[in-house]
């Protein structure tokens, strides 16, 4: 299956990323050189769940469209884009300087 094993292959390598920065932090390495680290790790996984949001999208969505389950796909997509960043943004402050997620 095309989709999973691209899927597996991206979070692999944010796995390895991840497993950089964590030796990097151990190392004492240079703050920005963890931070390029770390922007690739965030990168991996935003073009992960995007696979999985495609693959949701061309599979779940379209077979309860067909199904006449619209309005019911369509509140459950909206619950799950509420923990993707890419689709709603980054979290914003609240009026105690906590972070807070769209929604």
């Amino acid at each position: 299956m095309a989709y999973k094993d691209s899927l597996l292959n991206r979070l692999k390598s944010a796995r390895g990323h991840l497993d950089a920065v964590l030796r990097m932090v151990g190392e004492d390495t240079y703050c920005p050189e963890v931070m390029k680290q770390l922007s690739a790790v965030q990168g991996s996984l935003e073009q992960a769940s995007r696979l999985v949001l495609r693959n949701h999208l061309e599979t779940c969505v379209a077979d309860a469209v067909r199904a006449g389950r619209t309005n019911e796909v369509v509140d459950e997509l909206m619950e799950a884009l509420r923990y993707d960043r890419v689709a709603t943004g980054p979290a914003r402050q609240t009026a105690k300087g906590r972070k807070r997620g769209v929604g």
